[in-house]
């Protein structure tokens, strides 16, 4: 099979060519052959978008194939267009992909370097709607439109195999997590047998809203830290960084000691101080996904209003998803005396800072599923060589210990100057101690760039040149953000597929 380029091709339009298709079929619900999707065309979803043209085909292929029987309800949709591979004409010879019809290759992060693990891939048997912006309360199952039929995740080496795929033309894919997502249509699917997607470029997540959807980002800069360019390191287009009142995905609000513009897009942008982010829930409710770059001053973070946490702790109780760098931890600091003073107890927090040597050698958690698949992600992307370890620099000591059933860490050392542990990253669900809706992950560890002498220079120049290897802690966060991006679950349950419905 030889791959075909890639064309961009709005969702909307690939929805569209998937609701006729869908209607033949319907009417039919026997063939192989569904009319090819047009070329072209806008999106009017705001974050929706993507697609691409599919490797082309071979013809449908196989023998011993049996698809299911019509008619009468037996079947629906791309359903009649599922083929058992078990017959009696199934030998070795004729069924190499071993009994069944299977797409398989890599998902990686939009720039296309770096493989994702727990993307949902899968074959949707109607349409697929627009996601929804803004936080809210979802289950595992819930956020993945058109009723899927065939489902998989993909590994800590950013693999998938997709098995039970419809046979013939125009077979549907979506590639998704949390609110990433990417449409893409096969030209043509053979029967028994698997399909290797050898274009990587296929099945790397979206750079803008035109490939595909992004969730929608508030990012709180700061003095000592640059969340926003790890963002587009990873592939984010830059013009998807915006002022918040600007059409981009990513919105950035002005944090203390940083850059009071943007210049993107040829322009130069004041931005909204980041306190009136935070000044209500509501005001956050807007955003997925919220990052809180350090700011380098502790009194400065632990002089919010008491407004100001209640709006905070409201936007992760009601599903809201927070990424918080160093002193960002006073959000759910709970000491008698202190603003959130009310806020459960998440972790035991260190008395006095400390400052970790750079090189700081950090453990990984593997305790806990995740934590399991962290450690064999960061060996299979080249962040250590050394499974359940990663060297860190620019690290800080805040954080003793988690608090267990409560919340769960991640990377953590011992701290030879205190002799305490020194926690690196913790997670916890939230409203703490009920139904998990909202999620929240801290970190003592920076990003490494754009601090210090550049933290008032605009972006993207903070960042430096785009297209560069991330280094070994820009890799962790990474697996971080994607995990906030995806669906909230308890940390000790093993990662699961949406549930195909019959």
């Amino acid at each position: 099979m030889t791959p075909a380029p890639a064309f961009p091709k709005p969702s909307l339009l690939v929805a569209l060519a998937l609701g006729t298709m869908i209607a033949m079929m319907t009417a039919a619900c026997a063939g192989v052959k569904a009319p090819a999707p047009p070329a072209g065309g806008g999106d009017a979803s705001g974050g929706a978008g993507g697609g691409a043209r599919p490797p082309s085909g071979t013809g449908v292929g196989g023998t011993g194939v049996t698809v299911p029987p019509t008619g009468n309800g037996a079947c629906t949709n791309l359903r009649c267009r599922q083929g058992s591979c078990t017959g009696a004409g199934c030998m070795a010879t004729a069924c190499p992909g071993g009994g069944t019809t299977s797409l398989s290759g890599t998902v990686t992060d939009p720039a296309g370097r770096v493989p994702l693990y727990n993307v949902v891939v899968y074959v949707p048997n109607e349409p697929v709607q627009p996601l929804p912006s803004g936080a809210a309360c979802e289950t595992c199952g819930g956020n993945f439109s058109g009723k899927p039929i065939a489902v998989t995740l993909t590994d800590t080496a950013g693999h998938f195999k997709l098995d039970d795929v419809p046979i013939g033309a125009n077979v549907p894919v979506v590639i998704q997590i949390g609110k990433w997502r990417r449409q893409l249509v096969m030209d043509n699917v053979p029967a028994c047998a698997n399909t290797p997607i050898a274009n990587a470029d296929l099945t790397r997540l979206p750079r803008n809203k035109s490939e595909g959807d992004i969730p929608k980002f508030a990012i709180a800069t700061g003095g000592s830290d640059a969340l926003e360019c790890l963002l587009r390191d990873i592939g984010v287009d830059e013009a998807e960084f915006t002022s918040d009142t600007g059409a981009g995905r990513v919105h950035l609000f002005q944090g203390y000691r940083a850059s009071p513009t943007i210049a993107t897009n040829g322009a130069s942008t004041p931005l909204t101080p980041v306190d009136q982010l935070w000044s209500s829930t509501a005001s956050m409710m807007r955003y997925d996904i919220v990052l809180m770059a350090c700011e380098g001053d502790s009194g400065q973070s632990e002089g919010r209003t008491a407004a100001q946490y209640q709006a905070v702790r409201g936007y992760g109780d009601m599903g809201g998803r927070i990424f918080g760098s160093h002193y960002h931890t006073n959000w759910v600091r709970s000491e008698d005396g202190e603003p959130n003073a009310g806020y459960p107890m998440v972790v035991k927090f260190s008395e006095g800072e400390g400052t970790l040597p750079d090189g700081f050698l950090s453990t990984v958690d593997t305790s806990f599923p995740k934590g399991m698949a962290f450690r064999d992600w960061l060996v299979n992307v080249g962040a250590t060589p050394t499974p359940g370890q990663l060297a860190v620099i620019g690290t800080k000591h805040l954080v003793d210990a988690t608090v267990p059933g409560v919340s769960q860490q991640w990377l953590y050392g011992m701290d030879t100057a205190k002799k305490t542990p020194a926690v690196q990253y913790f997670s916890f669900t939230a409203p703490v101690g009920q139904k998990e809706c909202g999620r929240m992950i801290f970190s003592d560890v920076h990003v490494a760039q754009g601090g210090g002498d550049l933290a008032a220079v605009p972006f993207p120049t903070r960042c430096g040149p785009a297209g560069g290897d991330l280094s070994p802690q820009e890799k962790a966060l990474e697996f971080m953000l994607f995990d906030i991006s995806s669906c909230v679950q308890k940390d000790d349950a093993p990662v699961q597929p949406p549930t195909i419905i019959p």
